[in-house]
């Protein structure tokens, strides 16, 4: 059996166990988890939540720190 013969079977072998079947899916999950994260986000901006949020954890920070 030839080098290229051999090459292609492993190649088969390997797509078959999955191995270069997720090839890529790191940066489109990456992508997905930014989109995410500025869709969350801008909804906290819009709903004028962000001073809430803010507000609470400086006053959890204070009473922690005793301040």
């Amino acid at each position: 059996m030839s080098n290229a013969a051999r090459g292609r079977i492993r190649t088969r072998l390997a797509l078959m166990r999955g191995r270069l079947s997720d090839r890529g899916a790191n940066s489109i999950e990456y992508a997905g988890i930014v989109i995410l994260v500025a869709g969350i986000i801008l909804a906290i901006r819009g709903l004028g939540l962000d001073q809430a949020i803010s507000g609470a954890i400086s006053r959890a920070v204070n009473s922690i720190l005793g301040g």
